[in-house]
């Protein structure tokens, strides 16, 4: 009997605005390639978030939010229109890859933003008397981190502020199976050709 194929729903979120140039695009690139020969048929939404940014939250977005769908005005409706489908997105994904170049020693602001329109409570998480409670579940998340330094180990680990941040929102939210794949040393002679390829070598697909 032939094995029956899996085909996934991928959500692939862009945060860096550098396209063809940025490593954590190509790194994302490379893992979507390696899920597509594994699951063939799957399927890629891009959330560009570079192109496209979220909104900061405001005073109107803030009460759009915490005002039950069913009891919004159209003026509210219209200001949770991006939480509602970021939302939407990654609650039919089966995988999401995103993309994260260290920015200061944390994510681009447009990251941030995005992080702040699924962040819901009562939606992708919700508190309870044992505590809170990740609402996001079922999901397997690829982080691709692309950074001029080495910070996976080394003086400089400590100011890496992008793995330690989304591993702890996105288990927050329920996504605690997640992977942190690395294209690092981007700035240094003699370890920057070969980043993006050593990162990829370190992901294995489960067919």
């Amino acid at each position: 009997m032939a094995t029956p194929i899996f085909t996934m729903n991928i959500l692939n979120i862009i945060s860096s605005p550098r396209k063809e140039a940025s490593a954590s695009i190509k790194l994302a690139d490379g893992i979507i390639d390696k899920l597509q020969a594994a699951h063939p048929g799957s399927s890629v939404v891009v959330r560009d978030l570079a192109t496209n940014p979220f909104p900061h939250l405001e005073e109107a977005k803030l009460n759009a939010l915490f005002t039950p769908a069913e009891a919004r005005t159209p003026e509210q409706h219209a200001a949770a229109k991006h939480s509602d489908d970021a939302i939407r997105e990654i609650m039919d994904a089966d995988v999401i890859v995103i993309g994260a170049p260290l920015y200061n020693f944390g994510i681009p602001s447009t990251l941030k933003a995005w992080i702040d329109h699924i962040a819901r409570a009562g939606i992708t998480f919700q508190y309870t008397a044992n505590g809170p409670e990740g609402l996001v579940a079922g999901k397997k998340v690829y982080v691709a981190m692309a950074s001029g330094g080495i910070y996976s180990e080394g003086p400089s680990a400590g100011y890496d502020f992008v793995a330690p941040y989304l591993k702890a929102v996105l288990g927050f939210l329920g996504m605690t199976d997640v992977t942190v794949v690395r294209a690092e040393g981007l700035a240094i002679p003699g370890v920057q050709d070969n980043a993006v390829q050593k990162g990829l070598d370190s992901v294995t697909i489960a067919a």
